[in-house]
Parts: structure tokens; sequence; C-alpha cells
């Protein structure tokens, strides 16, 4: 801290000044305003003219000049603080997320903004558009109807269609179990014939097949012949039967199907099948079964000559 330069101190009261011959003090009235000041007091201590005195009186009558406060240090501990700056990797991946996601929305609203094709569009460009959208409206409502409309008619063809398949399927399995192309199972009765003198001939086997027709009998199989409208039979000689082709030999067994309580008593009749085949020395057994199951088939052989004829039903 610099001294300030020291300044002569003024003279005391009732000192000669430099130069002046000190000489007697004159009394003055108090209140005279040219009257000395009073001597000091006894005991009082006279101020001394030393260097050190100047030089306290010089400090106490001017001000002091204070030094400027070294604020580093508490600058120093807050930019300390603040930089580098400390970031967790939370904080990190939650900024980056939050400048993702504006950057998104931005763009989003930029896009949104810029493809809007009615921006800036007068009033009568926005009622012709109304107008154009409300036409298009009820065109597709009527395209709409049309389609249901089309679509009822063709979900009531198929039903029709599926209807007549679905006759037409059942008609063709009636027919084939007619004319003997596909299996047939039903209740009905077993009639195995025993020929053990081979006495039965070929006509005594078609009368018992007319009886058997004549009782209700629906499908009927002989041995591994399945009998359809068409059979024949040739066996003059005992013991030498041919149905259809096929030689077949004794016991032979009617497999029929049909209702075993009209079959079975048709065949006991007096005078019936039991009987002609009792007196030619053969034997009769009938079994009565609810699951009589025909299995012999023959091949769907289409017509060389027969069609249908021009509007003939179906039925």
């Amino acid at each position: 801290m610099p001294i300030p330069p020291l300044v002569p101190a003024a003279p005391a009261h009732g000192a000669s000044r430099p130069g002046e011959a000190p000489g007697p003090r004159v009394a003055r009235d108090p209140g005279d305003p040219r009257a000395p000041l009073a001597p000091p007091r006894a005991g009082a201590h006279a101020a001394r003219d030393t260097p050190e005195t100047e030089t306290d009186s010089n400090a106490v009558s001017e001000p002091h000049t204070h030094d400027p406060v070294n604020d580093q240090p508490g600058r120093r501990r807050l930019l300390d603080a603040f930089w580098p700056p400390r970031v967790s990797r939370a904080q990190l991946v939650g900024a980056v997320l939050l400048f993702a996601l504006g950057a998104g929305l931005a763009i989003q609203v930029r896009s949104n903004t810029e493809s809007d094709p009615l921006r800036g569009a007068r009033q009568e460009d926005l009622v012709r558009v109304l107008d154009e959208l409300g036409e298009r409206t009820r065109r597709l409502e009527d395209e709409k109807h049309r389609l249901e409309n089309s679509r009822t008619q063709l979900q009531n063809s198929n039903d029709r269609v599926q209807e007549a398949r679905e006759q037409n399927e059942a008609k063709a399995d009636a027919l084939g179990v007619l004319a003997g192309t596909v299996k047939a199972t039903g209740p009905g009765i077993t009639l195995t014939i025993t020929d053990p003198q081979r006495t039965v001939s070929g006509d005594v086997l078609l009368d018992t097949l007319q009886e058997l027709r004549a009782a209700g009998a629906e499908v009927i199989q002989i041995n591994d012949v399945r009998v359809v409208a068409g059979t024949w039979f040739n066996g003059t000689p005992p013991g030498d039967i041919v149905i259809d082709g096929t030689k077949v030999l004794p016991p032979y067994v009617f497999k029929v199907i049909g209702n075993p309580q009209d079959l079975q008593p048709a065949l006991n009749i007096p005078g019936g099948v039991v009987k002609t085949l009792e007196k030619k020395q053969a034997g009769a057994i009938v079994t009565p079964s609810q699951e009589v199951l025909i299995d012999a088939l023959r091949p769907a052989n289409k017509p060389g000559y027969a069609r249908s004829a021009p509007g003939a039903g179906n039925g």
C-alpha cells in the first residue's frame, strides 16, 4: 500500500510563525472574535511535531482508498460447478429421445401442411369439392346396393345349386344302389339254400328271386353276383347254374335288403319257395337281420342305344 506524501502540519495556536519573533501574549476578551484560543489545560499533552504525528493526521484527514475485493475463488467455484457439464447416461438418453420426438413431430406437421391440397383454396373451390364428394358418395352407395343385390341373388342361386346338387347326389346314390354300382346296407334277411343232391336248377333260383322281389326286396345278392334289372339265369342241367355269365355253386346264399317282417313270411307260405325246395330234397334256412351288407358290385355300363327323351323329368 503506497504511503501518501507528508504534508506539513499547521502551526499550533499561540506558536510564533517562522520568521516572527516571539512576543508576549495579550489577554483578550473571550467575547472578542480576535481573542486567541485558550492555552491547553494542565495535564493535556501537546501535539508533537513529528513525522509520525503528521502521518497520522494525514491518514485521518484523507479518506482511505480500499483495495478491490478478490472474488476470483468464487467465480472459479461457480465455473467448476457448471463446466464441464456433468450429464448421466439416463439424462443423455432422455435428451436424445426428446430430440427425436420433437424432430418427428416437426416433420409430420410440415408434411401434413405441405400435402394438404386445400390450404389456401377459395370458398367456391371448396364448395365444388364438397359437391363432387357428395356425388361420388351417392354413386358408391348405389353401387353398394347393386352389389348387395347381386350377392343375394348369387347366394340364392348357390343355395338352389347346392340343393340341386344334393338332390342329384341322393338320386345318384339311389340309382347306384339299383344299378349295383355302389354298396348297400340295411335290414333284411339271409336265405341259405343247400343242395347236396344237385337237384336245384336255375328256374328254382329265378322263382325264389321273383318271390323276394314281390315281397318288397330292394337289393339282392346271390353268392358273389349282384342282382340287377337285367340279371338272367341259365342252368338246365341241375348243378350247373350260371348267373349273368358267372357260374355259381351250392350252397346258394341270397342276401336281401328289405323289411324282414315281409320277406320271411313270403318264403314260408304254403306252396312257396321253402316247400318247393323241400320237394327237391334241398334245405332252406332264413335268418332275419337288422344289418345286411351287400358288397358285390357291377360295372357302370353306358347304354349303347338308349337315351333320355327330351323334356323328361328327373323324378
